[in-house]
């Protein structure tokens, strides 16, 4: 087998990775860990899923995405600055909220606490670049995918636009370490950050949904530790737009070859399919011991 199918694979499995990572970019760059990833692309990938399934629309079924990790993110962002919650906790708790929602509307709804195949789901129609389709390798690598897929490329260029060439970018990134500044400029920190907490939930609504729509079905923890590898995404890329593409290509690719690999090696399953998760720890430790020399070196 050529490794092309691999990285064809590894652009899809990309996808919702670097949404939530575009999204949680935002709120770090604004001064906050946003944990919540995890939650909201659940939350997105099961609303798109029912209103999928209600109005047969896949359209619907992403505003509904979209609307849903809104809201959650919204009130997210509302106890984290206007009620001065801790934003670590009201994360884990939107995460733990987002998992037994999805979990007790499934049972009220579909009668069924495990797999949701309601049907009447429209499916996602792959589209091909005709000026890649006749370069090899590049063709079969980058064309032949989802909408999804280029929309996350577009919405990456867009995020490096706000934050780096807009007054807005300007003033949220101002946010992490300079809000006094703003504050004397009459601005509210507190409006940036909560902007960004919305952004987030763009993101990962528009990957919740992407996650569900693309197999037509609701799984219960479908994320799968989406949301938490964005993290790591966020901080492997230098907490840059380019480097959330190269991160998030990175630890796709991992999980292409963990999928590859089931039918190739004589290891077990289990093992294989825990391969992302131990190159994910692995990166952690290294940017945790990286980041730590940094500060040493800077210090010294």
């Amino acid at each position: 087998m050529t490794p092309l199918p691999i990285l064809h694979s590894a652009v899809t499995i990309m996808t919702p990775l670097l949404l939530a990572a575009s999204g949680g970019l935002f709120t770090e760059r604004a001064g906050m860990l946003n944990i919540a990833l995890e939650g909201l692309l659940l939350t997105g990938a099961f609303a798109a899923i029912l209103c999928g399934h209600f109005t047969g629309s896949a359209a619907l079924g992403v505003l509904a995405a979209i609307l849903s990790a809104l809201a959650l993110a919204a009130l997210q962002g509302i106890i984290t600055l206007k009620l001065k919650a801790n934003a670590f906790i009201t994360g884990l708790a939107a995460n733990l909220f987002a998992a037994g929602m999805t979990v007790v509307l499934s049972y009220r709804i579909f009668a069924t606490r495990g797999v949701v195949s309601p049907g009447g789901v429209p499916g996602l129609r792959t589209f091909t670049i005709p000026v890649l389709e006749g370069i090899p390798a590049l063709g079969d690598v980058f064309s032949g995918h989802t909408w999804y897929v280029y929309a996350s490329w577009v919405l990456l260029f867009i995020s490096w636009v706000v934050l780096y060439k807009t007054p807005f970018g300007f003033r949220l990134r101002a946010c992490e370490r300079h809000s006094p500044a703003l504050v004397s400029l009459g601005l509210k920190p507190g409006a940036y950050r909560f902007a960004a907490f919305l952004i987030s939930g763009f993101t990962c609504g528009l990957g919740g949904s992407f996650l569900s729509l693309n197999l037509g079905v609701f799984i219960p923890n479908i994320s799968a530790g989406k949301g938490w590898i964005a993290l790591v995404i966020i901080f492997f890329g230098n907490r840059r737009p380019l480097g959330l593409l190269i991160a998030a290509f990175v630890f796709s690719l991992a999980e292409a070859f963990s999928n590859y690999a089931q039918g190739v090696l004589a290891m077990p399953a289990d093992f294989i399919l825990a391969i992302p998760y131990i190159f994910t720890l692995l990166v952690m430790i290294g940017v945790s011991v990286f980041t730590k020399r940094g500060h040493d070196v800077r210090k010294h």
